[in-house]
């Protein structure tokens, strides 16, 4: 039963990463119309619509006379913390650093969201990585190198024209990393759901002003959106930012974070699954022996260290 539950969660991460791997293909629909931060902020702000009445159903299911103490202010510094640090950080640089850097180098930063995850893991949660997490992490980069597609030639990381575009991303990867860490601390005492409910409202707070200053005529652009660019609205606040997340977050009550983080590694493989099959890119013989490569190494850390001996787990010597 334990090992079955161990697949359970490999499979939620291999639906996750296929919805965030596909969202490129839907953000291209979205972006035709839609400006950089609303692309982001709108299906968040419809996803957040849905949550609301979920969490509030649940809240008044488990205390019928609606008298549950409100939530403490430090814990109200945190969802602010990590939704601004977080979210925010992570939607407004991706937005605008894509405009400033070129794919390959966008490619090339983007391995580095799983390392950043187990970098503040150690630091923040005390997770420690292990020979079976090492051997995970060099067939998934490998794996994400052969599938990528990644122009070297054409990689510039600091050269001064692209240089303020590879900073963005990298913050945005970093605030993303910092989210998915920083939430298992809240995770402890919340739900996915009240998690990702209360940093959406930090998140639609923030970037609202933002996007309005950018933007200062989208009330009046969003009533010509076509019916596409509603309709991948809709998609992304449902898959990405709705189900995706409370898979994952799910998931992170089970799994260190190190574990989880490293099965961002399947975005690019889905991603250029994804682009093969709607927008009819090539996929080669190579790119499928990556994404294999990147399945193993998910397979290895999120299953075959789970059934080791509770004393050789990375966790059973932490202070408890």
């Amino acid at each position: 039963m334990r090992i079955s539950s161990h697949y359970r969660d490999w499979a939620l991460l291999l639906l996750c990463n296929l919805i965030w791997g596909s969202q490129f293909v839907v953000f291209k629909v979205v972006a035709r119309q839609v400006g950089p931060v609303f692309a982001a902020l709108l299906p968040i702000s419809f996803a957040t619509l849905l949550l609301t009445p979920i969490v509030l159903h649940r809240h008044l299911k488990r205390d019928p006379s609606s008298q549950r103490r409100g939530i403490p202010a430090q814990d109200i510094l945190q969802f602010i913390l990590i939704g601004i640090a977080g979210q925010v950080a992570a939607q407004l640089f991706v937005a605008w650093g894509v405009r400033y850097t070129l794919a390959s180098n966008a490619a090339l930063i983007v391995l580095a969201l799983p390392i950043s995850t187990a970098l503040m893991a150690y630091f923040l949660l005390r997770e420690r990585m292990t020979t079976v997490r090492w051997v995970s992490f060099a067939f998934a980069i490998a794996g994400v190198i052969v599938c990528s597609g990644i122009n070297w030639e054409e990689v510039n990381l600091v050269g001064g024209k692209f240089l303020l575009g590879n900073l963005m991303l990298f913050f945005a990867i970093n605030g993303s990393a910092f989210y998915n860490v920083y939430s298992k601390k809240l995770l402890t005492r919340y739900s996915p759901l009240e998690v990702l409910l209360y940093s959406y409202y930090v998140v639609v707070a923030f970037m609202l002003p933002i996007g309005l200053y950018t933007q200062p005529r989208i009330l009046t652009a969003m009533a010509n959106f076509k019916a596409e660019v509603w309709v991948g609205i809709i998609l992304l606040g449902i898959l990405q930012y709705f189900l995706a997340m409370v898979l994952y977050l799910t998931v992170l009550t089970r799994l260190d974070a190190t574990q989880a983080g490293l099965s961002n590694y399947l975005i690019t493989f889905f991603g250029v699954i994804t682009a093969a099959v709607v927008l009819h890119e090539k996929l080669t013989k190579f790119m499928i022996f990556g994404g294999l490569l990147v399945l193993a190494g998910t397979l290895l850390v999120t299953v075959y260290e789970r059934n080791r001996p509770l004393e050789e787990r990375p966790d059973s010597k932490l202070p408890v």
